[in-house]
């Protein structure tokens, strides 16, 4: 077995660095959401992408796969959604098994109501403090390690 490449001490500060803000941009999302919307970080995620479609409605599992979230924990919070609702389920008509998510007019206002903060505390935290060519260089930096992530998840599927 090869020798393991550690990291140098530069590299471990880097990789520190990324996990506090990772961390801490998360709590400053879901505080503000909280906060100003009275929405959980999961009801954002669930809100965003449906009210993005066509008729506000996904097939449960297309909307699982655009969060990236398991079955379970999905149909969980739809479960908590719904309750409040924020969404209604529907039968699928192409698939007896299947489900659809739909976006009521009581969470179109939610996010509605709750997107203008969220971007603002994602522009105050994550763009603000960069300038034209610092954030085209980290777009740059993030899109080759996204495409390094991809490519090694897609060598072990």
């Amino acid at each position: 077995m090869p020798e393991p490449r550690w990291l140098t001490p530069r590299e471990a500060e880097i990789w520190a660095a990324y996990r506090r803000l990772c961390r801490d941009l998360q709590r400053a999302q879901d505080q503000q959401l909280q906060q100003d919307s009275g929405i959980s970080a999961a009801d954002y995620a669930l809100l965003a992408p449906l009210s993005e479609t066509e008729g506000g409605v996904l097939r449960a599992r297309d909307l699982g796969v655009e969060v990236d979230w398991e079955r379970s924990r999905l149909s969980h919070q739809i479960s908590r959604m719904e309750k409040r609702g924020l969404v209604v389920r529907e039968a699928c008509e192409d698939d007896a098994r299947g489900s659809m998510v739909r976006l009521t007019a009581e969470g179109r206002a939610t996010i509605e109501a709750a997107a203008p903060g969220h971007v603002e505390i994602v522009r105050q935290l994550f763009f603000d403090p960069l300038d034209g060519d610092e954030m085209r260089t980290l777009g740059d930096f993030l899109e080759r390690i996204v495409a390094a992530v991809e490519g090694n998840a897609e060598g072990r599927a």
